[in-house]
């Protein structure tokens, strides 16, 4: 039974190792289908609101597809160019932000500190920032400019924008018998394991993306819009930065406040716009705790900002782009199964001490009848604990 149990064991570890050398070896050409299947994966919840409404599964994700892209045209026609006016607005006040920190900041903190401040070369970091925009002629330029050094690089790119989208839908309209499919070939010894582990692999995995994803969202806009409000000529700028780092707790509001502060200072020199500032990300945190994260995201992710940051860095270092898309999908199935590990190594007799298994009683009298449970028997109709006792 146990030389089985090994076998088993091997032929599992031979199947890990099989799936992650395909995705080592081919993880380019896996990459359009890994973004499809993470696409299908986020907006399956939407499809399937849309049956429950009487709409048909293929009508749904073409609605679907319908308004993303027209949300997608609407950021390629409108928030790209103004975020990229405000990277070029954001150059070219970095000097006087420099300067501010040189020469304000520098001296107050020496004379109130002691503590002299050996700045790095402003000046050099402001031409080269600004030399290196300048000569990207921005975003589309950029883009246009790496897909073009080459026949094969333009065919790849346009294969890519077009498969993605293709698979993305074809997935998205199948996915109910593509999970059928894979649960199908699922060993039948372990299907209720399985089945268990990936539910809960689900719960926290989709919590994660689609509730965090939303709080980013959210609170990139609210900082923007905030910080704009109140007289900040690059606050959606920090606004956005602060939005897309806020999956770390507090982190997000840390560089926001920070840039903020100095944006408010270098623009204006005052300390009322500050206090602006310093509102703006206050009731932007207040919402975050008591709304957005409850409401979006819950209490059952399970999934660390730590664990978050080294599963993408590690990822990223071990399969490329391929490993930073699937580093979060892998470290939720991983958290799940370390607490499954954690539950079946707390029952085992590895941990329990010796001689310390117990039976509680349920029922009395003549119907009365043992089963392991804990430490103690249980009087259930008293509720009262009567002794200890080993099994027999």
């Amino acid at each position: 039974m146990a030389a089985q149990t090994l076998d088993l064991r091997l032929k599992w570890l031979i199947l890990v190792v099989v799936i992650g050398g395909v995705f080592y070896l081919f993880g380019s050409a896996l990459a359009p289908f890994v973004i499809a299947s993470l696409f299908a994966y986020l907006f399956n919840p939407v499809v399937q609101k849309l049956e429950r409404r009487g709409i048909g599964r293929a009508l749904g994700v073409s609605l679907l597809f319908l308004i993303l892209t027209l949300v997608l045209v609407g950021i390629v026609l409108v928030l790209i160019p103004f975020m990229e006016r405000q990277v070029t607005r954001f150059i070219d006040q970095l000097p006087r932000w420099t300067a501010w920190a040189r020469d304000i900041a520098a001296p107050w903190v020496e004379q109130r500190f002691g503590v002299s401040l050996d700045l790095f070369d402003s000046e050099g970091l402001t031409a080269m920032l600004d030399g290196h925009w300048k000569e990207a002629g921005g975003f589309a330029t950029t883009v246009l400019a790496k897909v073009s050094k080459s026949g094969f690089a333009i065919i790849a790119w346009a294969l890519n924008l077009v498969i993605v989208p293709v698979a993305a839908f074809y997935l998205l309209r199948d996915w109910n018998i593509v999970v059928e499919r894979v649960h199908a070939l699922i060993p039948r010894s372990i299907e209720p394991i399985v089945v268990r582990l990936t539910r809960e692999s689900d719960e926290t995995l989709g919590g994660f993306l689609r509730g965090q994803l939303s709080v980013m969202i959210i609170l990139g806009t609210l900082y923007g819009i905030g910080l704009w409000s109140v007289g900040i000529s690059v606050g959606p700028l920090i606004g956005m930065i602060a939005g897309l780092i806020s999956f770390v707790p507090y982190l997000g509001a840390i560089v926001g406040v920070g840039m903020g502060v100095i944006a408010a200072l270098a623009q204006y020199q005052d300390s009322y716009h500050v206090v602006l500032v310093l509102i703006v990300f206050v009731v932007g945190q207040l919402l975050e705790g008591y709304v957005l994260v409850p409401k979006l995201v819950g209490d059952k992710i399970g999934l660390h900002p730590v664990a978050v940051m080294f599963a993408i860095l590690a990822g990223g270092e071990l399969f490329g782009f391929v490993g930073v898309l699937l580093a979060l999908p892998i470290a939720a199935i991983v958290m799940v199964l370390l607490r499954y590990a954690y539950e079946r190594y707390t029952q085992s007799e590895m941990y329990q001490e010796p001689g310390t298994e117990s039976v509680i009683v349920v029922g009395a009298g003549p119907t009365e009848r043992a089963v392991t449970a804990g430490a103690a028997i249980i009087d259930t109709q008293s509720a009262s604990v009567t002794g200890t006792t080993r099994l027999p």
